[in-house]
């Protein structure tokens, strides 16, 4: 099963094989780092993160610890803020999107460990497919009751089955 990242998700199918989309976990990063990051940290990151679709979790994971092996000391750099004396993570949004990789890595490449399910790496399918004449279907019948409308893809998804 591939999921987009929402929190919690995998717990609620502890008993599938989890995969996050791939998609949205460069959009994640991407948030963190933008598409021109200017810090040689981010550039860095950015380089494994878009290579993640062409490897396997032990070369991936390797990537990850080598990087930041390299940016141990430039992610632990605080700063303090003068009017208030707090400290904070001078780079965190690279920290952000280091922590997020290494959040998700359990989940980044199942699709390699369970061949024989065939598990997409991204959520298209079910963006673009399955569930868009569901969307369009609900879209037109927008004044209908929160309660017509989950009759209405019960239906849906009861009809969609038999097909």
């Amino acid at each position: 099963m591939t999921i987009d990242g929402k929190r919690g998700l995998h717990k609620v199918f502890k008993d599938f094989p989890i995969q996050m989309c791939h998609f949205h976990q460069a959009k994640t990063v991407r948030r963190y780092i933008t598409k021109r990051p200017r810090l040689q940290a981010g550039k860095d990151l950015k380089t494994i993160m878009y290579r993640l679709t062409q490897t396997n979790e032990v070369n991936f994971t390797k990537k990850l610890d080598e990087w930041h092996d390299t940016y141990k000391d430039f992610i632990e750099e605080k700063s303090t803020n003068l009017e208030t004396g707090k400290s904070y993570y001078t780079h965190y949004k690279v920290r952000a999107a280091c922590r997020s990789l290494r959040a998700n890595l359990p989940y980044l490449l199942t699709r390699n460990k369970h061949k024989a399910f065939k598990i997409p790496n991204t959520t298209n399918t079910l963006d673009g497919g399955t569930f868009f004449p569901l969307k369009i279907l609900i879209k037109i019948h927008r004044g209908l009751s929160k309660s017509l409308k989950l009759r209405m893809v019960d239906d849906y998804l009861l009809n969609y089955k038999k097909k």
